[in-house]
């Protein structure tokens, strides 16, 4: 096997820590084309889909990648700005906002960047240029709050995938998830309360998570729990009561059971039921992106209306909102910890080591 290159290895060079932050994904435009080449990567991945292989890449190939593409293009078309995809364009102004509050602790001995797990930019080209910028300790940070195989174990997957072509590699710690994480949880509540500062308190709060299939519940992934967790958890904060709020889970595909309630289901129950107003966030989604803007706050908000509900808001993502990035951040320095301030003078190892023989 041949392995990354690492000759231009300087031992002058100043060691620093690396924090880099991850996410889905997205295509490079709202085009069937980019599509095709964006959903052929996700669904090909065996965390994504649990399918004998053989079988899968047949659905995929022959029928999903034949169809889809074409429909995803045109809702991302309708979330698409100027800037690019919402998804990417949170996602890089959580880093420079993470960049910021972080060099006011660490000054230059910690580098901050961001990557997608499927897509541009890649996480192979990020690891290469925090390396290349003298990092030598790695700090992984996938923004999923709720651990799941298919999100955060796959993006484990990525940085093992590259490592194993490294020859020289970092020192690697990895966030799991941050579920019940108290500043997290405080800024998802004071997400709400400054909603209903403006807005005032709907008579049901949706609390809607992405799903994923039954069977991965069964099978042992705590994605299902850490989700009520969290919603417990912010419900408990903001004092809301049993019938005030409920947890849902959205985006489901196939014809496969996927965990319930479903939240197009139950929005459209919810009129009948007396339920007039309704307000509804993501706490699963540290960003919004097609999942949030297209599927929740259009194609939802119709079934919720054409059921006879008379107002529907929804509540955006953390983004990049200050009191995220400072949950963010506490989480970041904790898990820092022990690494930052760290090491011999550069100078001093040069020297140690070309008297030893080394050549820089």
């Amino acid at each position: 096997m041949k392995y990354v290159n690492t000759s231009n290895f300087d031992h002058s060079r100043k060691s620093r820590t690396g924090v880099l932050i991850t996410n889905l994904g997205t295509p490079d435009a709202p085009q069937p084309k980019q599509l095709r080449r964006y959903l052929k990567e996700f669904l090909s991945d065996p965390r994504v889909v649990e399918l004998p292989r053989a079988l899968w890449w047949c659905i995929l190939n022959f029928v999903i990648l034949n169809i889809r593409p074409r429909r995803s293009a045109k809702a991302y078309a309708k979330v698409w700005s100027s800037e690019g995809s919402p998804l990417l364009v949170h996602t890089a102004a959580q880093a420079e906002a993470l960049k910021i509050s972080l060099s006011k602790q660490y000054g230059e001995q910690v580098i901050v960047d961001f990557a997608m797990r499927y897509g541009e930019p890649s996480i192979t080209n990020k690891i290469q240029g925090l390396m290349d910028g003298g990092v030598t300790q790695l700090l992984v940070v996938p923004l999923y709050p709720q651990y799941s195989g298919a999100t955060t174990a796959s993006t484990f997957d990525a940085i093992a995938d590259d490592f194993k072509a490294r020859r020289l590699l970092p020192e690697l710690r990895f966030i799991g998830h941050y579920h019940d994480y108290p500043p997290y949880i405080q800024a998802l509540a004071s997400k709400i309360k400054s909603h209903w500062e403006t807005q005032g308190r709907a008579q049901k709060i949706i609390f809607s998570y992405h799903g994923v299939p039954q069977n991965y519940l069964d099978q042992g992934d705590p994605y299902h729990c850490e989700c009520y967790k969290t919603t417990r958890l912010v419900a408990q904060l903001l004092g809301l009561g049993e019938t005030e709020y409920t947890t849902t889970f959205q985006s489901r595909f196939g014809k496969q059971e996927w965990i319930k309630p479903y939240t197009d289901k139950v929005l459209k129950s919810l009129p009948g039921e007396g339920v007039k107003f309704v307000q509804i966030l993501c706490p699963g989604f540290s960003a919004d992106c097609l999942e949030t803007l297209e599927e929740i706050d259009e194609e939802n908000r119709a079934y919720f209306e054409d059921a006879g509900g008379e107002r529907y808001e929804y509540i955006p993502c953390l983004n990049s909102d200050p009191d995220h990035i400072e949950a963010l951040s506490q989480l970041i320095t904790e898990n820092l910890h022990g690494w930052v301030n760290t090491g011999t003078d550069p100078s001093q190892t040069s020297a140690l080591a070309i008297a030893a023989g080394a050549k820089k």
